[in-house]
């Protein structure tokens, strides 16, 4: 059932798809700008790796679901290797380095990465970057835009963290933004009631598009009124190309000769490592979001990433993974197969070649409503609550990983998060390697230790523990009969505590603790 899922014709599913590709298109255009600002980057470049991960990536991948582009979690590592390595042509062919490695993990089958991430902090990553998305989204949505999009560490560009720049923001309200955004807010929220959504036109027509147009109109409308003016700083800014000359200027071609500098193959491998295990969690998250429950082929995956840097370093590209914004936008606006990332890719092309003076019209403040929605859904109220119910070995990991994604960033955030699952599963393991039966008359103690399936290293501490606790005089039975493996230090444990009751004036009896099922043991002793 899984496999026929996963290839859903997307000729069949264009309704679905057209509709999401678009509002993906709206999301990631801004984003790539945003992100390209913040890498200290030509803003062109983050078009490019835009149009890439939607046209090339997009065509390439199995995820049904992912988009990819230029990532917010790559843009200090892109600004201090611009910085270091002297120019963006030299940084180019770290780039295509960074995608040959990738390629290289994509057939040593490498994606098997993704699978060693619990579900508590893969949900964590959705929750934390709804959070930090509606949180970025604030200033813009109040007309204040000094930090560009894609900036979704806590410590900003300008010097405040994300707290303090809600509390700043409110000293720079622009009117006429305010009013864009909050209609925007309505009319999305509008769209998604059940009233709205039995109206055909709802289907054909969505809410990111009307709101949009509903933008550049209010924008128009507001031109000619001091108080309400939106000024060109609160508006996207997409590159007009004055001539076919100077658009095919805006492409840049890497400067090979830094081949000879170390720093390059030392920059290559960072970005391949931060890109390729971003991009695998984003599969995780982006196939836990789909309703269909396809599961994306990560080795596949990992490939077309490279190829995509590959093409991205050769013309002039930052560096891409995909990415749970895009992805998630397409997951909430309908998407259904790949063909919406390709449509977001094309629709890109041609903002680029045909309507960017259009594009410039409309207002951040749309924007920000429309991620204010996508924000609001990955890290809705409901998700914490049955996280919650869960349990708190499901609950502490999951909050961890939102504190540390809002507080920190989203590679740091997911490291907190599973540390401190791991310390949970060892937790687990130290408690639970065996049961304990007691049954005492008169002083006398009959004691069954009975070991479960795998009793690892991790368990020594609790073996030896309950050993030393057995009163002297019992009557011990150590039952490994259930057991499957027992590592060779619980063994010994076992073995040292045999040879020690004699003085304690202990009875044990052991029973099939050997039978091939430890790595080492001592062939010499045998327990009566």
């Amino acid at each position: 059932m899984i496999q026929s899922n996963n290839h859903l014709s997307p000729f069949k599913h264009l309704k679905d798809d057209l509709p999401a590709g678009l509002v993906v298109f709206l999301v990631a255009l801004p984003l790539c700008l945003g992100i390209a600002l913040a890498s200290g980057a030509p803003l062109f470049a983050g078009l490019i790796s835009g149009i890439i991960g939607g046209l090339v990536v997009g065509a390439l991948s199995g995820s049904p679901l992912g988009v990819s582009g230029p990532a917010a979690g790559l843009a200090v590592i892109v600004l201090n290797a611009i910085t270091e390595l002297g120019s963006f042509e030299i940084f180019l062919v770290a780039v295509i380095l960074a995608g040959v490695i990738q390629l290289v993990m994509g057939f040593a089958k490498a994606g098997i990465i993704a699978y060693f991430f619990p579900s508590s902090v893969i949900h964590g990553m959705l929750a934390g970057i709804g959070v930090i998305i509606f949180l970025k989204q604030i200033p813009h949505a109040l007309g204040y835009d000094k930090v560009p999009e894609g900036d979704f560490s806590f410590n900003q560009r300008d010097g405040h963290n994300t707290i303090e720049e809600l509390l700043h923001t409110m000293s720079f309200i622009s009117p006429g933004v305010l009013i864009v955004s909050g209609l925007s807010l309505v009319l999305l929220i509008l769209w998604e009631s059940n009233f709205m959504k039995k109206l055909k036109f709802t289907k054909l027509v969505q809410g990111p598009l009307v709101v949009v147009v509903v933008g550049i109109i209010l924008n128009k409308l507001f031109a000619g009124s001091a108080q309400l003016a939106i000024s060109a700083d609160h508006l996207v800014k997409v590159p007009v190309p004055d001539s076919f000359d100077s658009f095919i200027g805006n492409f840049a071609v890497p400067d090979f000769t830094g081949l000879s500098n170390p720093a390059v193959y030392t920059t290559a491998i960072v970005i391949a490592v931060v890109a390729s295990l971003e991009t695998l969690l984003c599969v995780e998250a982006s196939d836990k979001l789909d309703k269909l429950k396809r599961i994306t082929p990560t080795n596949r995956e990992l490939k077309a990433q490279g190829v995509g840097n590959i093409l991205a370093g050769l013309i002039g590209g930052l560096p891409l993974t995909q990415v749970i914004v895009r992805s998630s936008a397409n997951h909430q606006s309908g998407g259904k197969t790949k063909a919406s990332a390709i449509i977001h890719g094309v629709l890109l092309v041609l903002s680029v070649l045909a309507i960017p003076t259009v594009l410039n019209m409309i207002p951040l403040g749309v924007l920000a409503a429309i991620l204010l929605v996508v924000g609001y859904k990955l890290a809705k109220p409901a998700t914490f609550m049955k996280m919650y119910r869960d349990g708190l070995g499901q609950f502490v990991p999951f909050t961890i990983t939102v504190l540390g994604i809002v507080f920190t960033d989203l590679l740091m955030g997911i490291a907190l998060g599973m540390a401190v699952a791991i310390f949970i599963i060892l937790k687990n393991n130290f408690m639970a390697p065996f049961k304990m039966m007691k049954d005492g008359v008169e002083g006398k103690h009959d004691i069954k230790l009975l070991l479960s399936e795998d009793v690892t290293f991790l368990n020594k501490a609790s073996v030896l523990k309950a050993l030393q606790e057995i009163p002297k005089g019992s009557n011990v039975l150590i039952d490994a009969s259930h057991t499957k493996f027992i590592h060779y230090d619980v063994v010994e444990i076992i073995e040292n505590f045999v040879k020690s009751t004699e003085s304690r004036k202990i009875k044990v009896s052991v029973v099939g603790l050997y039978d091939d099922k430890q790595d080492s043991p001592d062939p010499a002793f045998q327990i009566k």
